[in-house]
């Protein structure tokens, strides 16, 4: 259980989050919202990217900022949506460095066995060998997603995973979070902004805007018109297709 209890984050004067209460609990967590709602900085906070002005953020009653990170990142991999390496990898060496916070050199047995499933998962065996900056920004993307996978947490949080991925890669990804949710247990968080791909493959919806939390649940409770055109001030029908809530923007 992720638990956030009255959390604030500051960007200078502007509560970028602002006095947000929620828990998540074990499947697929969407969070959406309209720019600047706060999504990615809650999101950053949970995995301790940067510091809460108020409140307490635990990970199965660790208190975040208070746990050693090793310990932390043994529970939860975080994902963010802008990655920048100062130094020139490849395929394999960046997957390789998810093992790191279990001690692991990236060479034991255990390490080798889950950095060739996040190879496999990701459909990067062609460019295993190759150099990050040799990459599309979609294969990119998919190298840093297996390096979180690699890292084998039951919690796992993705800051806008589909940048850069084609329609295959971008389903291919999500069906793979359904999977890990459905056969493996994980908690999964996920920042999107697509409202019909949320509404397709999460559990759960996390609405945002101005920092807080407006609406929380179910899909079908909170993807509702009413609630969709005062999120985003659009006018919005929904629709519903083989068994499938679609949000039809107007």
């Amino acid at each position: 259980m992720i638990r956030i209890d009255s959390v604030v984050v500051r960007h200078g004067a502007v509560k970028a989050v602002d006095d947000v209460v929620l828990d998540v609990g074990s499947g697929l967590t969407a969070i959406i919202g309209p720019n600047g709602a706060g999504k990615s900085t809650l999101l950053a906070a949970v995995g301790r990217l940067i510091g809460t002005r108020q409140g307490v953020i635990t990970v199965d009653g660790l208190d975040v900022a208070a746990t050693r990170s090793r310990e932390i990142a043994r529970r939860l991999a975080i994902l963010r949506q802008d990655n920048h390496l100062t130094i020139r990898l490849s395929v394999e060496e960046l997957i390789a460095y998810g093992r790191f916070p279990h001690g692991g050199s990236g060479r034991t047995p255990e390490d080798r066995e889950l950095i060739e499933r996040a190879i496999d998962l990701l459909d990067l065996s062609a460019v295993r060998g190759r150099f990050l900056d040799e990459l599309s920004g979609g294969q990119r993307q998919r190298a840093f997603v297996a390096m979180a996978i690699a890292q084998d947490t039951e919690y796992l949080l993705l800051d806008e995973p589909l940048n850069n991925l084609d329609p295959r890669h971008a389903v291919g990804l999500l069906k793979l979070l359904r999977r890990l949710v459905d056969e493996r247990g994980m908690t999964v968080v996920v920042v999107l902004h697509d409202i019909n791909v949320a509404a397709q493959f999460a559990d759960d919806i996390v609405a945002m805007r101005d920092g807080r939390v407006v609406h929380h649940g179910p899909v079908a409770s909170v993807v509702t018109a009413e609630n969709l055109a005062g999120l985003y001030e659009t006018p919005v029908r929904i629709a519903e297709i083989e068994g499938r809530i679609i949000a039809l923007w107007e």
